[in-house]
């Protein structure tokens, strides 16, 4: 299963690129985990947005751990909307491009 995650900031954008490092180091963690599958900000910068792939069997679980895992979650400077998320056309394409690593 996909899922999107928009990321918006609560806090001014000054007090967030303070966490941005320790923010992507976290990102990167789950990118590893094949669970991250693209991000970054928006524009303008007053959030972020990330492409997902997780666990049918555990979605919201899953989800959930993403979200709370987070160091702007974790510090208040962010809250997260979290959408499973079916792709119909294109999904083939997805499922290349995002193979799991052997």
């Amino acid at each position: 299963m996909y899922a999107i995650a928009i990321i918006r900031y609560r806090r001014p954008l000054d007090e967030v690129l303070q966490v941005v490092d320790e923010h992507r180091a976290y990102l990167k963690r789950l990118m590893d985990q094949g669970l991250v599958l693209a991000s970054g900000p928006v524009d303008p910068r007053h959030g972020g947005a990330l492409l997902l792939r997780v666990p049918d069997e555990a979605v919201g679980a899953t989800l959930d751990r993403i979200r709370d895992g987070d160091p702007f979650t974790q510090k208040g400077l962010a809250q997260y909307e979290l959408m499973p998320w079916a792709p119909v056309l294109g999904k083939e394409e997805l499922d290349r491009v995002f193979a799991p690593k052997a």
